[in-house]
């Protein structure tokens, strides 16, 4: 047997200890996995889709049942019904924005609007500055007076006071009736006033489209106003209007108002204001409009 000494015995365990420890120090620890590039190629990460382009339209809500604003302060009536409709179809959004009617075309042509939606009549003179769609209703002017009058066409206005909506086709025939400087018509920024005005006695007739004159006469009937009707009135038509050039939007809301004319929507709008569908709503061949 052989013997170790203690001197032996520590020798072989410090080099025993030490070959442990080395071992531990020269150990490898497995490399890190690779952080993510925080420069990732762009095809590898999938980009947002940008936000859909929400229309502002520009509308004078002060001309019931077309236009104007219920008790919760929003926008509404057959015009705002049949654009949203027809946005519906063309796939795009639409928000309507109160602009008063005096500075409604100058916010088109300077593109604080992208289209507009306010009973607008269609006229040559408007289609130098702007396009519109195809017709969305037609209308005629009505002459609203009271029951005891004797009014009964529109040459019997002549030296009577007139109230009109400011730059309404309304306007311009009283205008080119009585002459550009005539005292005897009344201005005023919407048609409600003007027969507001009427009921005062301060106007003996007021010129403005049929559905305004018709709603106001049915909502009002301690006013006891009769409408009479003319066939000098010429023929219009109401259209949305978009920036000249804007052929793009142009005919996505002319496809949208053909869609809805077509599977019937525009027809059941129409009757939810006038009781019943165009055909049968249509009043005598005599019009115009705002």
């Amino acid at each position: 047997m052989t013997t170790i000494t203690t001197r032996r015995f520590l020798q072989t365990t410090g080099l025993l200890f030490a070959g442990v420890l080395l071992a531990a120090c020269g150990k490898k620890e497995p490399a890190p996995a690779p952080a993510a590039s925080a420069a990732a190629p762009a095809a590898s990460v999938a980009a947002a889709p940008p936000p859909a382009k929400v229309y502002a339209v520009g509308t004078d809500a002060a001309y019931a049942p077309f236009e104007s604003q219920n008790e919760k302060g929003e926008i509404v009536g057959l015009t705002v019904d049949v654009l949203t409709a027809v946005a519906a179809k063309a796939g795009i959004e639409v928000k309507f924005v109160n602009t008063p009617w005096e500075g409604i075309f100058n916010s088109l042509a300077q593109g604080d609007r992208d289209m507009l939606a306010s009973s607008i009549t269609i006229t040559d003179e408007r289609k130098q500055t702007m396009d519109f769609t195809n017709p969305y209703f037609d209308a005629y002017q009505l002459i609203a007076v009271k029951a005891t009058s004797k009014v009964s066409k529109f040459d019997d206005l002549k030296k009577l006071k007139v109230g009109v909506q400011t730059g309404t086709t309304g306007d311009e025939v009283v205008t080119k009736q009585q002459g550009k400087n005539s005292t005897n018509i009344k201005r005023f920024e919407s048609t409600p006033l003007a027969l507001k005005e009427l009921e005062a006695g301060g106007v003996d007739a007021v010129v403005a489209d049929n559905g305004v004159v018709i709603n106001y006469v049915t909502n009002n009937p301690g006013a006891k106003f009769k409408t009479v009707s003319d066939k000098a009135f010429a023929p219009e038509q109401y259209g949305f209007a978009v920036k000249k050039g804007n052929t793009e939007l142009l005919e996505k809301l002319n496809k949208g108002l053909a869609d809805i004319k077509a599977d019937g929507s525009y027809d059941q709008i129409y009757a939810k204001y006038f009781g019943a569908a165009p055909a049968a709503a249509a009043a005598p061949a005599s019009a115009a409009s705002k």
